[in-house]
């Protein structure tokens, strides 16, 4: 439940239009809700600004909708991570209104979109083509929370003039993301040309002793760059998550 939903309940009561039961029935599971398989926090988004976000990777189409059924009355947009197609399929033809975006494994369903507020742009790169879901991942997640979001794609390292003919946008970003796999190069050499937060997100993208990531992510932890921050790797909900957040305390 939002802050606005709540406002919502109580000026009906103080109005007169609605009883206390009946407010006291809307709010009944204001902490959270168990529903056996999970105990959804419906107070997160009073608490953090934001609903819980659900991981759908490991659960079961009817555990996922049952989980977003719970969920829809009370808020004003719902995000599923970590969807394939099949499931991702089966909710959307059974829940009006939500939008999968293959690319990102994402599926998001809103009764209202969230208003940007003069927000700053918040940057999501990426250094290859193939790096482009866990960016996407990143670049829906923040535009969800209600942030102007640029993206662009395909800038690694290995051919570094393309990354400079962006120079303008990545000076104005008031955050940047930067996804990448092999070598987890990019962030670095971003991270070196501006002066804004730079999230580094390792991919899982590379050959052998890229090692699933790892090598990216050590690479970023090592960084010489001292504006980075890193999340897991293949996390672009995470990097997005908080890019957001640092975007909502600068803007």
């Amino acid at each position: 439940m939002n802050l606005e939903s709540l406002h919502e309940i109580l000026g009906k009561v103080a109005m007169g239009t609605s009883s206390v039961e009946e407010a006291a029935k809307q709010l009944i599971h204001l902490g959270f809700e168990d529903i056996e398989y999970a105990h959804i926090d419906h107070h997160r988004s009073l608490r953090k600004g934001f609903p819980e976000v659900i991981f759908g990777q490991g659960k079961t189409v009817e555990q996922i909708i049952g989980i977003m059924e719970k969920m829809l009355p009370q808020e004003d947009i719902v995000l599923v991570t970590r969807i394939d197609p099949l499931n991702a399929n089966k909710i959307v033809s059974t829940i009006s209104g939500t939008v999968y975006h293959e690319d990102a494994k994402m599926l998001i369903w809103g009764k209202n979109k969230v208003p940007s507020k003069d927000k700053k742009t918040i940057l999501v790169l990426s250094a290859g083509t193939s790096d482009i879901p866990v960016a996407k991942e990143a670049y829906l997640t923040a535009k969800a929370m209600g942030n102007p979001v640029e993206s662009v794609f395909d800038v690694g390292v290995a051919g570094i003039h393309r990354l400079m003919d962006h120079k303008a946008l990545l000076e104005t970003a008031s955050v940047l993301i930067v996804v990448a796999g092999m070598e987890g190069a990019l962030p670095t050499a971003v991270a070196g040309m501006v002066t804004s937060p730079v999230i580094a997100v390792p991919t899982s993208v590379g050959y052998g002793v890229s090692l699933g990531g790892l090598t990216a992510l050590f690479a970023m932890l090592n960084s010489c760059s001292s504006n980075i921050a890193v999340v897991n790797i293949d996390n672009g909900f995470g990097a997005g998550y908080m890019a957001a957040i640092i975007n909502n305390v600068s803007s």
